[in-house]
């Protein structure tokens, strides 16, 4: 019996795509920098199916590629050109298994999709606040995977922070139920964060037990025009105690972004009448249910007083308020889009970094120089969580230029870019991971005692080095 005979004996046809049509939309990465090759599409229904196709797969020494929803930005889920591994897709492990309101809680299967749990727990009156541009599409198994980030970042944290328990099927096959809903467990190493941010290179996350949190009942959502980052750093500083620590998402983004999305998103619009270099997008969010009356104070009208103190000062230009959830979620747009639009507009370098957010004026100015000295006719592209110091640093090839034109400058450049964060104590991959694309930086950037530490795991954990080989690391 063939190789892929004896998979298909464990997931059935149903579980299998062999076809190269059919294949395709697997091996490419969403930026399509990648179009790999592999044995087979394999889509396991449960942890057990998960657990036999490993076991079989190292047996006969082919490589697994364990992949999400497929909006990684790094390659981490696209398989290599030679073919010889196989694709392990988790979108038919989509299951919520249970959602405990009492005690916070949520089981799923790593194949559930982000809106979709976000949107079950707003239906217990909960929040999941993992939020990031790919929701209605991403799996909550790669954002595990990737330890991904998103806009609350600084209010909820990484989606480390935001899961206490999962299940995971190990290198040789076996299965470990770490599925506990505790949130308290000092019994020994924490096997969770071995694999939380791993990128499937240790084992595949099947399942997890994710945290909720109160729903919140009062929100205020502002654009705001500002002088320049400096002047958000100290507009998010102030922001922190004028909102009673309600802050929950602070974006900063640049012109050049905001012109982008304009052009390419249909149904957008600039909230402002003039132009402005630098914005911020922000949003506080409370628990608290807004009351009516004269007296009464929501977030907004706390919102408005601040800015209107800030604007006294000079650290905004400009702003407005979102007074509907149409609104907020329109000036969101702006935001989200900005991935999209950059894509259409054609090739760019993704940087996506983080410094000390009290560095972050100082690095965009010494970051765009050092852009520009690169390649004087590229367009950088800034806007990220400045809440928690990352920046998506971004540099889009001047207009007009394809790949074969660009690429030749994107070593320059993200070094020069990658060289300045290391300065600033920084990392070179704040939310998106490594994947394929920055196995080298890694190498290069990282000491040798990590590096001689992560392999030493990575070695003990999978011996054959059948979990997504040449990702993260070189063995």
């Amino acid at each position: 019996m063939s190789f892929v005979d004896k998979l298909r004996t464990i997931v059935g046809d149903r579980g299998l795509i062999t076809d190269d049509q059919g294949k395709h939309p697997y091996l490419t990465d969403w930026r399509e920098n990648y179009l790999g090759a592999a044995l087979a599409i394999v889509r396991p229904a449960t942890t057990e199916e998960v657990a036999a196709v490993v076991k079989l797969c190292a047996a006969e020494k082919v490589a697994i590629v364990p992949q999400g929803g497929n909006t990684g930005m790094n390659g981490g889920g696209t398989p290599h050109e030679d073919g010889h591994e196989i694709v392990l897709s988790l979108t038919r492990m989509n299951r919520i298994l249970d959602i405990d309101p009492i005690g916070y809680t949520m089981t799923v299967e790593a194949g559930v999709v982000l809106k979709t749990i976000q949107e079950t727990a707003a239906q217990h009156d909960r929040l999941f606040p993992l939020s990031l541009g790919a929701e209605g599409s991403c799996t909550i198994g790669g954002n595990l995977s990737t330890n991904a980030g998103g806009v609350q970042v600084l209010h909820y944290g990484n989606a480390r922070n935001l899961v206490l328990g999962i299940e995971v099927v190990l290198p040789n096959g076996e299965i470990w139920n770490g599925l506990r809903a505790l949130k308290k467990d000092n019994t020994g190493y924490d096997l969770r964060d071995l694999y939380l941010g791993a990128e499937g290179t240790l084992g595949i996350i099947t399942k997890a037990v994710l945290k909720v949190w109160p729903k919140p009942k009062d929100h205020a959502t502002s654009w705001v025009a500002i002088p320049s980052p400096e002047a958000a750093v100290e507009l998010l500083s102030g922001a922190n105690s004028a909102s009673e620590d309600n802050v929950t998402s602070c974006e900063l983004m640049g012109r050049q972004g905001i012109d982008l999305v304009l052009k390419h998103i249909p149904a957008v619009s600039d909230p402002l009448a003039e132009r402005h270099d630098w914005y911020v997008l922000m949003e506080w969010s409370s628990t608290r249910p807004r009351r009516d009356g004269a007296n009464a104070a929501g977030l907004r009208e706390k919102m408005e007083g601040y800015l209107g103190e800030a604007m006294e000062k000079g650290l905004v230009l400009d702003a407005v308020i979102a007074q509907t959830e149409a609104q907020s979620q329109a000036l969101w747009q702006l935001r989200e889009n900005h991935t999209e639009a950059s894509k259409k507009e054609g090739p760019s370098i993704k940087h996506d970094i983080s410094v000390p957010v009290s560095n972050i004026p100082k690095f965009v100015i010494e970051g765009t120089a050092a852009m520009k000295k690169a390649l004087p006719e590229c367009r950088p592209v800034i806007f990220g969580h400045v809440g928690d110091g990352n920046l998506h640093f971004n540099c889009q090839a001047p207009a007009g230029w394809g790949k074969p034109q660009f690429t030749p400058h994107v070593e320059t450049i993200s070094g020069a870019i990658y060289d300045l964060v290391v300065g600033y104590g920084g990392s070179i991959s704040a939310e998106h991971g490594i994947g394929q694309i920055k196995v080298d930086e890694l190498a290069h950037y990282r000491s040798k005692i990590e590096l001689d530490t992560m392999r030493t795991l990575k070695r003990a954990l999978d011996p054959r080095n059948i979990m997504n080989p040449g990702k993260v690391l070189r063995i």
